[in-house]
């Protein structure tokens, strides 16, 4: 994998990735995922963003969340993806990644409803699609974060939450 942050200009092929990875998930899970939402940079248009498409996974919440959401984990590794470490940020989710080698370009986090993760993820995202200023002051703090850190992702990723945390406080 690589440890170097890359950046790239928005790519519209990425609605339509998302809508595909969303139907692959939902028809994998055989009913324990019922919402998919797609966040992060390459859910925002015209934003400069890290090639990865980051996706919530949502688990039914009729059952215990922690048994659906190692289920959903344990289906969704056919499509490809693998565990990997949980960040503290999303301490409420299985975190996976796919490929299953080399670097990833999709990122999902499996998560039950209204969980902290899920209601500050989409809180991010739709100030972002809502704000045009807001967003060109993010992708500005972004690249400038890019460029301190030399493309070292735990500075590049430490920077960012600054700006993250400012985010949902102001909400």
């Amino acid at each position: 994998m690589s440890d170097v942050v890359r950046l790239m200009h928005y790519d519209p092929r990425w609605p339509q990735e998302f809508q595909q990875t969303r139907s692959g998930i939902l028809q994998c899970c055989r009913g324990w995922v019922t919402e998919i939402q797609h966040i992060g940079s390459t859910a925002i248009g015209g934003m400069v963003a890290r090639p990865i498409l980051d996706v919530i996974a949502v688990v039914r919440d009729d059952h215990d969340a922690e048994q659906a959401m190692l289920t959903s984990a344990d289906l969704i590794e056919g499509l490809n993806f693998r565990q990997r470490d949980t960040p503290m940020w999303a301490a409420e989710t299985i975190v996976m990644d796919k490929p299953r080698g080399g670097d990833p370009t999709h990122r999902l986090f499996i998560t039950y409803r209204d969980s902290p993760f899920y209601r500050s993820a989409l809180a991010v995202r739709d100030a972002l699609r809502s704000d045009r200023e807001r967003s060109l002051r993010f992708e500005t703090s972004k690249l400038s974060s890019w460029r301190r850190a030399s493309g070292a992702p735990q500075k590049y990723a430490d920077d960012k939450a600054v700006f993250f945390a400012h985010l949902i406080e102001h909400q």
